[in-house]
């Protein structure tokens, strides 16, 4: 017995049933041996760490663009965030601790630079359709490894696809928007809990608000500190989910899922849309559709940015030319949208 084969005996022990145990994964894209050593949870959570595209968030905006400060929230520490949320609530209920953990490093590889700004100027440009949750998992089929992709588990891409769509509801009705697994649906939860919290922290800090312009009720029933407010959501999802009709539903108390509601209405209004923000997400938006019309109109320096980007070898022969694009732009960080748009668009000095 490998020491696989022997961990994954034991994980039917503590995981309970409503869990997905690595051994009944549905497989991948493309069949391959087993990893001797690891499941195959685990060796997709290893091949996202070790990906361009994961190492690429670290220079990828969550709310506030290129900020100067060490403190504020990056696209990979929220990231980090999403995974630690999600594996404590999975480990309180016997769920699948690797599964959650890959669904949660790889959920928002597809983000674009600029955070939402990045994402609407592709949805104008490109396609109303463009959403970073399925460009998320184009990472991971086709982009990664020069076109070969990461080829992961059926578990780990449907959790990618479904995880938080913006302002979506926390906990969705309709089953078309559930992931096909428990661990799926936490990491979508633990995604919402995350930037609730960081987001709102980070706004007070830049002085976007104010500590005692947050709704009285928000700070009454989740808390005054980042590590309050988590506490109050995770512990809170994790005493009110409850065995139905044979299955573990995902459930929060009406005070805790109403006052969420609220917090995130309040963030929308007066951190996402405030002026300092929106502002500057527009000027972001104006360097991406630029940067979009000129590699559209210069195949040689579009070639030469998808080889430095490691994209080169991907299959573009039945991919339009908008789609190559797309991919391309999508894949930037910040910094480097900057220094190309600069490069491409501002004059040099002759001597």
């Amino acid at each position: 017995m490998s020491i696989r084969e022997d961990f994954e005996k034991r994980e039917k022990n503590f995981i309970s049933h409503f869990g997905c145990p690595s051994s009944e994964s549905r497989g991948r894209l493309r069949a391959e041996e087993p990893c001797p050593v690891r499941t195959a949870f685990q060796r997709d959570r290893d091949r996202i760490v070790y990906s361009n595209a994961f190492r690429r968030l670290k220079r990828k905006t969550q709310v506030f663009l290129s900020p100067l400060g060490d403190h504020y929230r990056t696209r990979l520490t929220h990231t980090l965030e999403v995974s630690e949320i999600a594996r404590t609530m999975a480990r309180a209920l016997r769920l699948n601790e690797d599964l959650v953990e890959a669904i949660a490093l790889a959920h928002d590889l597809g983000h674009p630079p600029f955070g939402h700004g990045g994402e609407m100027a592709l949805k104008e440009i490109y396609s109303p359709d463009f959403s970073h949750h399925q460009q998320s998992l184009r990472i991971v089929d086709m982009l990664e490894k020069n076109g070969r992709g990461l080829n992961l588990t059926y578990e780990v891409r449907d959790g990618i696809l479904k995880h938080s769509k913006g302002y979506g509801k926390i906990i969705p009705d309709d089953p078309e928007e559930m992931a096909c697994t428990v661990e799926g649906n936490i990491v979508r939860i633990a995604d919402i809990m995350a930037y609730l919290n960081h987001d709102l922290d980070d706004a007070i800090r830049s002085g976007v608000i104010a500590a005692d312009q947050v709704p009285d009720n928000c700070t009454k029933v989740l808390g005054r500190t980042h590590s309050e407010r988590a506490t109050v959501m995770i512990k809170d999802l994790i005493s009110s989910s409850k065995v139905h009709n044979g299955e573990l539903r995902l459930s929060m108390s009406d005070a805790v899922f109403t006052t969420m509601a609220e917090l995130r209405q309040f963030l929308y209004e007066n951190v996402y849309r405030s002026p300092q923000v929106h502002n500057e997400f527009v000027k972001a938006k104006r360097i991406l559709i630029e940067l979009f019309t000129f590699f559209l109109n210069n195949q040689k320096k579009l070639q030469q940015e998808l080889v430095a980007m490691e994209m080169s070898e991907c299959n573009h022969d039945s991919q339009s030319n908008e789609r190559i694009v797309c991919d391309l732009i999508a894949s930037l960080t910040d910094r480097y949208a900057l220094d190309l748009y600069s490069k491409i668009f501002f004059p040099s000095p002759l001597f």
